[in-house]
């Protein structure tokens, strides 16, 4: 596994946290946490159905990159801005 697949499960595994987390603290409501599950599992399903550059299922790629993008929009949502470094 190279680093693109180790940053692929990460991403997983943050986008899973970060629901949970925001769930148990109280920043996601259900329905809040529902959108985002539904868009997580629209790309799933979604993206590796697009053709790009006219190759049917080069869309599969990008699922990695949309779910790091869903997690910087929990990570503000449920951390209430940046995270902090320190």
């Amino acid at each position: 596994m190279g680093s693109a697949g180790v940053a692929a499960w990460a991403a997983q595994v943050v986008f899973g946290t970060l629901l949970l987390l925001g769930m148990v603290w109280g920043d996601l409501g259900i329905k809040c946490a529902l959108v985002f599950a539904v868009l997580w599992i629209a790309g799933y399903f979604l993206l590796p159905l697009l053709p790009f550059g006219g190759v049917s299922g080069l869309g599969a790629a990008f699922f990695s990159p949309y779910v790091a993008l869903l997690d910087i929009v929990l990570a503000f949502v449920v951390l209430k801005g940046d995270v902090p470094l320190t």
